[in-house]
């Protein structure tokens, strides 16, 4: 039997030259870089498509997909009745571990009464007056464990995650680590030295910087570690590391490939060649939203799965509304779902490694781990992390990146479904919950979510709403071509939906002065006009004209962009308009504001 048969010999081979070709007659004339090719703010560029004429360099020590994917819930401990209680509730829920949080120490033997430690993992975030819970905890643990390989969990008592949200390091904590290792060195999958990068992306970093600083952070615990006499090793076998996970999907999975590659080479350049560590992912606070809040769900599905198909041994998916509201039941058991559902029906974790040999991620991971490399070493030879950060040089570096994702965000280039993308025009938000802006501190990095600015947008427009017992109405007033009318209103619904103001469905006319006489006398707060340029060139000036003769206080928008017209628009009164390279919190500010001083004059 012919067993290297070739499937369709009467084909010939296509080189990707021939693509490339083809894709280029196709563009007719456009720039194949500029359209095709995918720029990310990792400074990293992506080819459009990959065959087997691409020479990729395989990563090593990517990490491996675990089928024993421990599935986390958080627990703030305000009592260990309440913590036990919650802690019962989540395992009959399906979760498979516990992330106590806890501020004083407890009894062990309460708070963890009923959880089986032989199959539950169990975690904690230590305050420095709960440091003395881990004795407890470890004799909680000799009566109860079968199997010291059994207990899978870690402490964190948050020495590099405090350090980088308020400036301040507590040197003591490092004595307290050197004893955790010390304490529980016979429990091989029990963890007592956490890094946790996630504060990075939450403050806008990269994926690249999110990697490199955190492996930056590890070499300044490591040299503390070897200072107080622990074996490098030992340090390897107690580590625990956290990264928050992201909106970019296959970028993500990329990461978390390319963190384990870096980390095992760190390793090497110790002299440890063999070692097992824990990653854990969180979900991040950065994607998330208080509008159209659901959406967060779909968020946290897609950053769960790059996570483990990216190699996480564990997950922390927050519950959708936490970001404005007390977590309730319905949203903790649907967060635990998330990662149940993944590794039970989508059959996660019981493939072995399934994006290994991708073209694609293989690349992602490349090019990540190449970067985050540069940028580490970039570090190290300008003194390491604790000196970057005081002198300021990675808030920096971050607060580039951040501002470069707000200004996309606001041209509504980087899309956010229920932010700036896709409003639900429903939705009734108290001005309570909404932000009102990013607060900065250049010395520290503060988690946020990066709607922030949009949400001070919204939460004006409800303040509006509060004070005048009446939310602002947008009318969308189109004439001329069919096609064009009904293009530029579906775009102006989407845009200015964002503010949280009161649109009304397109009201067609069947000429531009009918159109400008009727939106002139209606109810409306707001006008956009909607047509063509062809119908702009013939007819806006006389549609401004008449409008303003009639009604000189409404706000009256163009959708569109004709420069020609402009300086004759703005000075017959139109405001402003709206078009792809539209900024929407500028656009929308300036609109809000015109709205207020009306206010201000009819109340008088």
């Amino acid at each position: 039997m012919e067993t290297n048969k070739k499937l369709f010999p009467e084909f010939a081979p296509v080189t990707k030259q021939q693509w490339i070709e083809k894709v280029n007659a196709d563009l007719k004339g456009e720039d194949f870089n500029r359209k095709l090719v995918w720029k990310n703010l990792n400074d990293i560029d992506f080819q459009p498509f990959y065959n087997v004429e691409d020479s990729l360099n395989y990563l090593t020590n990517t990490g491996e997909n675990t089928p024993a994917l421990i599935n986390y819930r958080s627990i703030k401990v305000t009592s260990e009745e309440s913590g036990n209680q919650q802690a019962l509730k989540a395992v009959s829920e399906g979760v498979t571990g516990l992330l106590f949080e806890l501020e004083e120490n407890v009894p062990a033997s309460t708070l963890l009464n009923g959880i089986n430690l032989n199959h539950t993992a169990v975690s904690f975030i230590l305050s420095k007056k709960a440091v003395g819970f881990t004795k407890d905890f470890y004799g909680f643990v000799e009566d109860n464990i079968h199997n010291h390989k059994n207990l899978r969990g870690y402490f964190d008592l948050g020495i590099i995650s405090n350090y980088i949200t308020t400036g301040t390091i507590d040197v003591q904590q490092f004595e307290t680590l050197v004893n955790l290792v010390k304490l529980w060195k016979e429990y091989p999958n029990f963890k007592t030295i956490t890094i946790s990068g996630t504060a990075y992306l939450d403050a806008g970093s990269n994926q690249v910087q999110e990697v490199a600083y955190t492996l930056n952070s590890l070499i300044y615990i490591i040299e503390q570690c070897l200072d107080r006499d622990i074996n490098v090793q030992a340090v390897f076998n107690s580590l625990h590391v956290q990264l928050a996970i992201g909106s970019e999907y296959f970028v993500e999975i990329g990461k978390f490939r390319a963190f384990n590659s870096l980390l095992h080479e760190i390793a090497k350049k110790y002299g440890v060649a063999d070692f097992k560590h824990t990653l854990t992912a969180k979900t991040s606070v950065w994607s998330k939203s208080v509008t159209d809040a659901h959406t967060n769900l779909l968020r946290a599905t897609t950053e769960a799965m790059s996570a483990i198909l990216g190699n996480a041994d564990g997950v922390l998916i927050d519950a959708y509304d936490k970001e404005f509201n007390k977590a309730s039941d319905f949203s903790n058991r649907i967060a635990a779902n998330i990662a149940t559902i993944l590794k039970e029906e989508s059959y996660f974790g019981k493939v072995a490694n399934p994006v290994d040999g991708s073209y694609y991620i293989e690349e992602v991971s490349t090019k990540i781990a190449k970067k985050a490399l540069e940028l580490f070493k970039t570090i190290e030879a300008e003194g390491g992390f604790y000196k970057a950060f005081e002198n300021e040089w990675i808030q920096t570096q971050i607060a580039k990146i951040r501002q470069e994702k707000i200004k996309l965000i606001s041209q509504r280039r980087l899309p956010m479904v229920g932010v700036n993308k896709y409003p639900n025009l429903m939705e009734k938000v108290a001005s309570k919950v909404l932000s009102e802006g990013a607060k900065s501190n250049s010395k520290v990095l503060t988690p946020r979510r990066a709607s922030l600015e949009i949400e001070a947008l919204r939460k004006v427009t409800e303040q509006i709403v509060e004070e005048t017992k009446k939310r602002p109405i947008v009318e969308l007033t189109s004439f001329g071509n069919l096609t064009m009318r009904k293009a530029r209103a579906a775009f102006s619904y989407d845009f200015i939906g964002v503010s949280g103001f009161e649109v009304w469905q397109e009201k067609s006319y069947d000429s531009a002065k009918q159109a400008a006489e009727a939106s002139a006398k209606s109810e409306s707060d707001v006008v956009v006009i909607c047509s063509s340029d062809p119908d702009y060139d013939e007819s806006a000036l006389l549609f401004v004209e008449t409008f303003r003769a009639i009604n000189s206080e409404k706000v009256l928008l163009l959708a569109g962009n004709p420069v020609e017209m402009m300086d004759a628009l703005t000075k017959a009164g139109l405001d402003g308009c709206i078009h792809l390279k539209s900024d929407v919190i500028q656009t929308i500010a300036g609109v809000q504001k015109k709205i207020q001083k009306n206010n201000k004059i009819l109340n008088g």
